[in-house]
């Protein structure tokens, strides 16, 4: 099984880094290229790859894990081992660590980002990785946060949720945002008044932190 990838060459030489932008469940990869075009990162590379399943309710959806009908999006020990996550897991970890063949571009300036499901990958790969940095959208955790098992320094991260987010509830990114904290992580953190979505003000929250970190 392997991940099948939407990837824009930067623009501009010489190449500051890599993004990667997961798709949450149900979506697909050609959901979040669509924001693409709303940032200004002419020198990254850009990858939006797709989830390893398929979306049993929808077609063209693709998806990291299924949810179980009970799924509250609140960490849980024993999530941490579910099946789908496993192999999500492994895939994207081997994925990320190609990219730097790949791309001529190290991990320490890839930026790994993840909208609702996608930003949960974000999290569970993201601080097990030496990535430049996280950003994580709409997200929550799989399960508790072991410190032994990260990576230090740990990535920066950017998270920003929605107030009336009627899908992922507002205290599930508290839970993930004060645990990061309580493990030393620098945490930039926004709520905006919107929902389960990514508005324009996210991109700019986004396109700003981005700069900040190549200042």
């Amino acid at each position: 099984m392997d991940l099948d990838v939407i990837t824009y060459p930067a623009r501009l030489e010489p190449v500051q880094g890599v993004l990667v932008v997961l798709h949450g469940w149900g979506a697909n990869a050609q959901d979040v290229a669509a924001l693409a075009a709303y940032l200004d990162l002419p020198n990254y590379q850009l990858c939006f790859p797709n989830a390893p399943f398929p979306f049993p309710y929808g077609p063209a959806g693709r998806m990291w894990y299924d949810l179980p009908a009970d799924y509250s999006f609140f960490s849980r020990p024993e999530f941490r081992d579910q099946p789908e996550l496993r192999q999500s897991r492994q895939l994207l970890t081997d994925w990320l660590l190609s990219l730097e063949q790949i791309t001529g571009v190290p991990l320490s300036r890839t930026i790994l980002a993840g909208f609702s499901q996608g930003g949960a990958m974000t999290l569970d790969v993201g601080l097990q990785l030496p990535l430049a940095a996280l950003m994580v959208l709409s997200g929550y955790l799989h399960a508790p946060l072991d410190a032994a098992t990260l990576t230090q320094p740990l990535p920066k991260v950017l998270m920003v949720h929605g107030r009336q987010d009627q899908v992922v509830p507002l205290l599930a990114s508290y839970q993930a945002r004060d645990r990061l904290l309580e493990l030393g992580a620098s945490v930039h953190y926004h709520e905006l008044m919107m929902g389960h979505e990514i508005q324009p003000a996210v991109l700019k929250l986004m396109q700003s932190f981005i700069e900040e970190m190549t200042a």
